[in-house]
C-alpha cells in the first residue's frame, strides 16, 4: 500500500514539474512574443506602415546596411524619424537581442 501511495505521489509530482517546464517559452517563442508586443503594430508581417521602403525583410535590411542583431538593436535604440525609440529601460538588452534574432530568422 505504501508503495502505491509513494508511486502515485511521484507520478503527480513528475507531471506537475513537466507541466511547469513546458510553460516556459523557448527563445524563439520569446522573441516572437516580444516582437508582437513591441514591434508588430508598425511592422506587421515584417512590413513597415510608417516607411514602406524600410521593411524588416532581409533584402531591405541589407539595402540599408542592417545585417546583424547588433545593427537592429542599434536602430531600436536610436531610430530614424517616425520610429519609436526603445531604450534599455523599455526593452532590456536581452529582450532586444531576442527580438533582433527573431527578425533575422523570420522575415526572408
Amino acid at each position: 500500500m505504501k508503495k502505491i501511495v509513494f508511486m502515485s505521489i511521484l507520478f503527480l509530482l513528475t507531471g506537475a514539474l513537466t507541466t511547469a517546464g513546458s510553460a516556459e517559452k523557448s527563445p524563439a517563442d520569446r522573441g516572437k512574443a516580444l516582437f508582437e508586443k513591441n514591434c508588430a503594430s508598425c511592422h506587421p508581417s515584417g512590413g513597415n506602415i510608417i516607411n514602406p521602403q524600410k521593411t524588416l525583410h532581409k533584402a531591405s535590411l541589407a539595402e540599408h546596411n542592417v545585417m546583424t542583431e547588433k545593427d537592429i538593436i542599434k536602430i531600436m535604440r536610436n531610430p530614424g524619424p517616425g520610429m519609436t525609440k526603445f531604450n534599455k529601460q523599455t526593452i532590456p538588452d536581452k529582450d532586444a537581442e531576442s527580438i533582433a534574432e527573431y527578425i533575422l530568422k523570420t522575415f526572408p
